[in-house]
């Protein structure tokens, strides 16, 4: 699928106008999951917009606990309920952990996208090994990957995956939780280019090929620097720069 290169991260997003805010001022993918219990609050904010529903890429993810077959089926037809979409765009098996079995739940995501409920079929925090699993189980292609990807965590082999399997890799957290503007490397590229930290994180991840990102923002301000951030043009000696940081820093780990 062609995601947009930034999309909005909706975890922790309580205000359906924040949702209309990021719409309006030109967001067009929305991600969310079971997990965050506020899908409502995302169809209660697209609903609200101007903005034509088949425009906005729409997915959410089935939490770990509901990945049994007749869980996916029952929990997927409630999160179009509370979004108010009559199918998702994207659907993720959020982790393969707890209910996850490949064989059972990857046919219950393709039996969804066969009749039409989901558009595209999604993985989250997998890895490597557990992607060649779960391309030899589905019968549809992994649309993308989401990952944790930002300056301080990125897995090279995540990356070269979704190359070479030509899949989008969506990278969720990329301003580290806000760490980023401590980091000394992206401060001083952050100074060279008269921008943010913020704007130089998102702009070396969407230098690599196949990646988009969701960064989370509340505010109109915030949401639109999110976006001018593709604005930045970093040079390969300052992308490399950015590569070279120690890696050590995982937010989100199983």
């Amino acid at each position: 699928m062609d995601l947009p290169p930034i999309g909005l991260g909706t975890m922790g997003i309580e205000r359906a106008s924040t949702i209309t805010t990021a719409l309006d001022v030109g967001y067009r993918h929305l991600d969310t999951a079971q997990i965050y219990d506020n899908e409502a609050v995302v169809g209660d904010g697209l609903a609200a917009s101007d903005v034509d529903r088949e425009s906005v890429t729409v997915a959410t993810k089935v939490w770990a606990d509901s990945l049994r077959a007749d869980a996916v089926h029952r929990t997927t037809a409630e999160s179009c309920d509370r979004l108010g979409v009559d199918h998702l765009d994207l659907l993720y098996v959020h982790r393969p952990i707890e209910s996850y079995d490949p064989s059972e739940t990857l046919v219950a995501f393709a039996d969804l996208h066969a009749e039409g409920t989901i558009g595209a079929v999604g993985l989250s925090n997998f890895t490597v090994d557990q992607l060649n699993e779960a391309r030899a189980e589905l019968s549809v292609p992994v649309a993308a990957h989401q990952v944790e990807f930002h300056p301080l965590f990125w897995s090279t082999d995540l990356l070269a995956d979704a190359q070479e399997h030509d899949y989008q890799l969506v990278a969720y957290s990329p301003l580290a939780g806000g760490q980023v503007r401590e980091i000394d490397t992206i401060v001083d590229i952050a100074a060279d280019h008269d921008t943010t930290p913020e704007a130089v994180s998102i702009a070396w991840v969407l230098s690599k090929p196949n990646v988009v990102t969701i960064p989370k923002a509340s505010s109109r301000r915030h949401l639109e620097a999110n976006l001018d951030a593709q604005q930045v043009h970093l040079t390969d000696a300052e992308c490399r720069r950015i590569d070279e940081i120690d890696r050590t820093l995982e937010l989100y780990p199983e």
